[in-house]
């Protein structure tokens, strides 16, 4: 199979040749600048990494790194702005296009939030009245459609587009966490409004975005974390009441505007919130953190193994950081040996690998996925 087979053949539920893998395709399948720098010493190749996220500090993986892991799809996404872009304040800290400060504490892998523009005491008319990103600034399309055609013409790989639609994640930066929480157990008419503009702005600049590559993907990647380890961020009722009508919107749009498969990322214990995921039309979840309560693979492959796909699942919380090589090998096979049959899986770290990751470990996580070999399917008579 070509790589671009590999990965569709999985997410339709068809057994392809071999396991598929995935590293740095989507946003939240990378690597964490100090994880990839102890791979590229270890590798002795590729060039250092620009930052694709600056909050998480996670970078680009060298294609040469890529090709030699046989990572199966490729990704693209938006560009910056021409007019309002982040602007740095000092050495350690800086403001995004939404007004969210973030400032990187010494000694800290990661950016912490420092100021959130909505938070406190407001009101609806602040929420209409605040300077909300432009989501028709030329510079976020410019080339696009030639990312998007290139990977499609001149590669075999899956071919995939990292959307913005991280609604819940954005509106909890521009508010705070504290009182996101406050307004989504008790001031459900703020909660709303808020989703309601922030949506507004991220649907318009994907529509754009789609009408120039809609046509030449193969998956659609977004993600807006609800969940914690042992437990969903609010109950399955005002799941189901404040942020699934907003998810299904989001869906519905993609929907609309390509026939790509929809790759849904959230962390956390989301097991009771699955059956949810598959009515709204998303294909694939990830990253299928197993460690989570409730988040077993054995539980998640018999209960939705047929009808959603699993993106993930190797632990990066504690095997790929304290296991040996060996224990990552024996983690991909167990993965392997349980979502792997009838297809539906893909293999990639729980999130984005961690600095604290050996390099020797990735390179087994890897290595071994290679060796997960499916049989062949028998002739027919």
């Amino acid at each position: 199979m070509t790589h671009r087979e590999r990965v569709m053949a999985a997410l339709e539920h068809r057994e392809p040749d071999r396991l598929p893998m995935d590293l740095g395709t989507a946003r939240f399948t990378g690597m964490v600048l100090g994880a990839y720098e102890k791979l590229r010493a270890r590798l002795g190749f590729g060039e250092a990494g620009a930052i694709v996220d600056r909050m998480q500090q996670v970078v680009t993986v060298d294609e040469r790194i890529l090709k030699h892991l046989d990572v199966d799809a490729r990704a693209f996404s938006q560009g910056a702005p021409d007019k309002i872009r982040d602007a740095d304040l000092d050495e350690a800290t800086w403001r995004d296009e939404w007004g969210v400060v973030r400032r990187k504490p010494p000694g800290c892998h990661y950016y912490e939030l420092a100021h959130c523009p909505l938070a406190g005491e407001i009101t609806p008319d602040a929420i209409a009245r605040f300077p909300w990103p432009d989501p028709t600034d030329p510079g976020r399309y410019r080339g696009l459609r030639e990312q998007a055609r290139r990977l499609r013409e001149e590669t075999d790989y899956a071919v995939m587009y990292n959307a913005r639609y991280n609604l819940v994640h954005q509106t909890q930066y521009s508010r705070g966490f504290e009182d996101w929480y406050y307004d989504l157990g008790q001031n459900h008419d703020l909660f709303r409004c808020l989703m309601d503009a922030v949506l507004e702005v991220m649907l318009e600049w994907n529509r754009l975005a789609f009408e120039q590559m809609g046509d030449l993907i193969d998956i659609v990647a977004f993600g807006d974390d609800i969940g914690l380890q042992d437990r969903p961020v609010c109950s399955p009722a005002l799941y189901r009441k404040l942020i699934r009508p907003y998810q299904e919107r989001i869906v519905d749009s993609i929907r609309r505007q390509t026939r790509a498969k929809i790759l849904y990322h959230t962390c956390g214990s989301v097991y009771y919130l699955i059956p949810d995921f598959i009515e709204m039309g998303i294909d694939a979840l990830n990253p299928v953190q197993v460690t989570a309560r409730n988040m077993e693979p054995e539980r998640l492959k018999a209960e939705f193994g047929g009808r959603i796909a699993f993106w993930g699942g190797i632990d990066s919380q504690h095997l790929l950081p304290h296991g040996s090589p060996q224990d990552v090998r024996a983690g991909v096979r167990r993965m392997f040996d349980i979502m792997g049959p009838g297809g539906g899986y893909v293999l990639a770290a729980v999130h984005n690998v961690q600095p604290d990751a050996p390099a020797d470990n990735i390179l087994a996580m890897f290595e071994e996925g290679r060796r997960c070999v499916y049989a062949p399917v028998p002739a027919a008579a």
